[in-house]
């Protein structure tokens, strides 16, 4: 019977996998980890009464359960679907390849001079505003689209500039209740309305920023900036993580890191 298992057969087996731990990687981040395990659990029980042990009439009614139950799982699930679709696609999941096939210093060298024109004057107004206690929400796109949130504020559409930022968080502004959302190398849009966290685990002295910041996260691949205004503390949330006490540093570092 191992004579028979070759090439193809490993590669089902690493394509399953990889589908397996991508997906259980989004449902992690998404904050729906225990759904991902209920149907792990629910497909485990499905195959040993089905194929195992061979239960026709458990197996049948498993069977009709599973049709249904996928198109109810793509309805309440279909914006991760998205985003699983949306990364696997990106042009930036493809950077490595681009960077082999278009190799060239002086390009690079560019393309880190754009990044640094994006990171530092958010950066700059972040520790600004941290020492003055000015609340702030600051979302930088990647590879899914914000579009449908830039929707719910007002239009910038400038370039990005520290002092912009600050004036726009500024209390009497209109706008600084809302996020401000960084796209396509400009200040997209402010006062957009995020989707907001319901995570357990969030600490009760984090506010609504906070849980707005780690929604965005959770539902995208964006990274959001927080400013508390009551401490000053600088937070992010990145794939459903939150970072809090933020420095400076910490702030550029994980700035950098991103494929902007």
């Amino acid at each position: 019977m191992m004579a028979s298992f070759g090439i193809k057969d490993l590669l089902d087996i690493l394509l399953v996998a990889f589908v397996l731990y991508y997906l259980y990687k989004l449902m992690k981040e998404s904050g729906s980890i225990n759904v991902f395990y209920g149907v792990l659990a629910f497909t485990g029980v499905w195959v040993f009464a089905s194929v195992i042990l061979d239960m026709r009439l458990t197996g049948t009614l498993l069977d009709k359960f599973m049709n249904i139950g996928f198109l109810i799982l793509v309805i309440l699930f279909q914006d991760q679907i998205k985003r699983f679709l949306v990364e696997l696609g990106s042009r930036k999941r493809w950077r490595l390849l681009k960077a082999l096939l278009h190799h060239g210093h002086g390009k690079e060298r560019d393309e880190e001079m754009a990044k640094r024109a994006i990171v530092m004057p958010v950066v700059y107004a972040a520790l600004n505003m941290a020492k003055t206690k000015t609340g702030a929400l600051i979302v930088i796109e990647q590879g899914v689209s914000l579009q449908e949130y830039e929707k719910t504020g007002d239009v910038i559409d400038a370039l990005i500039n520290s002092r912009l930022i600050e004036n726009i968080f500024f209390k009497n502004s209109p706008l600084h209740d809302g996020a401000l959302i960084v796209a396509r190398g400009r200040l997209a849009s402010a006062g957009c309305i995020l989707p907001v966290s319901h995570d357990t685990d969030v600490p009760r002295s984090l506010g609504l920023r906070h849980r707005s910041a780690l929604g965005i996260s959770q539902a995208t691949d964006a990274l959001a900036i927080v400013v508390s205004e009551e401490t000053g503390n600088i937070s992010i949330a990145h794939r459903g993580k939150l970072r809090t006490r933020l420095t400076g540093t910490e702030l550029e570092h994980a700035l950098s890191e991103l494929n902007l």
